[in-house]
């Protein structure tokens, strides 16, 4: 019985996992306000080396509408406004020559659907770790049925019990993405 309280655990793990992930992925798709977890994922050709954002300068929010980047190199003001006009984001920097400022417009009803869209492909993308991780319960079960190692009865239910977390990390997900379409959608 132990081997197969493992295997739930881990995939329990391993759901949990998704959902952490979709969490962060969430916080990078952009709503109606400022949040400097829009700009960590962007890469900035330093010195020929492409380098998170986040690791070279000082990100905040000071207001609902605005972004600040203070660079720990002030020479790289200019390479960090080209990668933020070249990201998707559609924001446009503004230089004082030490701090950028990235102020962000309205969203328009077109950029919000689009953005439900992207949050709807995100969820589903973890739906499938959710469900790659079911698989692999699921299969290390029967295997363990297959050799011998566990009665059928006691893999039938750690299988049960592998469906019941699926069903609930799936619902989790769904929840998760409701929320953030309701906050892409207020105005």
């Amino acid at each position: 019985m132990a081997d197969e309280e493992l295997i739930v655990d881990e995939a329990r793990s391993g759901m949990e996992k998704s959902l952490d992930s979709l969490a962060r992925d969430f916080a990078k798709v952009r709503t109606g306000r400022a949040h400097p977890a829009l700009l960590e994922a962007i890469q900035v050709d330093y010195f020929g080396t492409p380098t998170p954002l986040k690791s070279l300068a000082t990100l905040n929010a000071p207001e609902a509408r605005l972004l600040t980047i203070q660079p720990f190199d002030p020479g790289a003001i200019s390479q960090i406004e080209r990668a933020i006009l070249k990201s998707d984001l559609g924001l446009s920097p503004i230089s004082d020559g030490k701090i950028l400022r990235v102020p962000v417009p309205e969203l328009t009803e077109e950029r919000r659907r689009d953005l439900v869209k992207q949050a709807r492909k995100l969820a589903e993308e973890h739906k499938l770790g959710v469900r790659s991780s079911r698989r692999d319960a699921i299969s290390m079960l029967k295997e363990l049925e297959k050799t011998g190692e566990t009665s059928k009865d006691d893999s039938r239910r750690a299988q049960k019990s592998v469906q019941d977390l699926t069903d609930e990390y799936v619902k989790k997900i769904d929840a998760s993405a409701g929320a953030k379409e309701a906050e892409i959608l207020t105005i």
